[in-house]
């Protein structure tokens, strides 16, 4: 019953955001639909919890989303968390820091597409956490965050 309420709390405050903002993927099966209601055909099925979403627009129970291959639909906000998480981008394994400084040790190395979450983003760094391991990600390596953002 507790994390009914829990997630309860973390999607009515996703529903408070004014668009475009940042979320992820709640739920390990999450449908995205080509509009704003469950009448409307599914065109995706997400099976990836954590997964970075950018909200472009809000509906009533439903925001347009956008996930990180550029594909937009709608989603149920019941299936979205104000969770901050991002994706590895690029072609090839990207640098975690032991610090937010390009000459600190390489803690190890996160392959492209993996998704962890993030905080404490300021001045072109995210500290990530993938599983237990943790460290400190460029921006410009990640998918979840805006230009010039920061994330507490």
């Amino acid at each position: 019953m507790a994390a009914v309420v829990l997630a309860l709390a973390a999607s009515a405050s996703a529903q408070d955001k004014a668009p475009p903002y940042w979320a992820s993927i709640a739920s390990g099966e999450a449908m995205m639909r080509t509009g704003p209601g469950k009448n409307y055909p599914g065109v995706w099925l997400y099976k990836r919890r954590d997964l970075p979403i950018r909200v472009l627009r809000v509906y009533p129970n439903w925001r347009l989303i956008e996930d990180p291959d550029g594909v937009r639909g709608w989603m149920l906000v019941t299936l979205l968390s104000d969770r901050r998480t991002a994706v590895v981008r690029g072609d090839e394994p990207r640098p975690i820091h032991e610090q937010a400084d390009s000459g600190s040790r390489v803690a190890y190395t996160a392959e492209p597409g993996v998704v962890g979450r993030i905080s404490d983003c300021e001045g072109g760094w995210c500290r990530i956490q993938v599983g237990a391991r943790e460290g400190h990600i460029r921006t410009t390596d990640i998918w979840g965050i805006s230009d010039g953002e920061t994330v507490d």
